[in-house]
């Protein structure tokens, strides 16, 4: 008879023998918990350190800290939010605890007194806009410069042609009446 190799299967038994490294287990236990503990101290520090550094950026002056007013949202806000405020000519109103319907009033008082008055720019002193009658007394009261002649008659004429369906949008050839 041939003899065999031994193995860790012994393959004179009906039944594989179970072979546990103990050892093995051991030491990959003892290596984890040493490389959590470890991990947890320079969490530890590390915390410490972030909450250092937060408690010195909230004394110091942090030039990218953000003003009170640069905290607020972007406008429209809500009308119960604090900070809700319209700015006028005058300055501004406050609308916090105002009536719901205190800011369209406030800007048409605005809006209507720029329609009666005109508007000016503050720095330069320009026109922005003003009343409608002066406005027209300023247009017609100003010098027009108007093309006379064969070219002024032509451009005249090809104003009033437009695209029609007849030329498929080819050329403009048909006139306004």
């Amino acid at each position: 008879m041939a003899k065999h190799e031994p193995t860790v299967s012994d393959l004179d038994k009906p039944y594989e023998e179970n072979v546990i490294g103990l050892g093995g287990i051991m030491k990959f236990a003892v290596g984890l918990l040493i490389l959590i503990v470890v991990t947890f101290a320079l969490m530890r520090m590390l915390y410490g350190v972030l909450e250092d550094t937060f408690k010195e950026s909230k004394t110091g002056n942090n030039p990218m800290a953000m003003t009170e007013k640069e905290q607020l949202p972007p406008e429209p806000r809500l009308q119960v939010a604090p900070g809700w405020f319209v700015d006028t000519p005058d300055g501004r109103v406050n609308l916090e605890l105002m009536a719901p319907g205190s800011e369209y009033r406030e800007l048409h008082k605005v809006w209507t007194d720029q329609i009666e008055h005109g508007q000016t720019h503050p720095v330069t002193g320009t026109v922005i806009s003003m009343p409608i009658e002066e406005a027209k007394t300023v247009f017609l009261s100003a010098e027009k410069k108007q093309q006379t002649g064969p070219e002024a008659e032509k451009l005249a004429e090809e104003s009033r042609k437009f695209i029609s369906d007849a030329s498929s949008g080819r050329v403009a050839s048909a006139t306004r009446r």
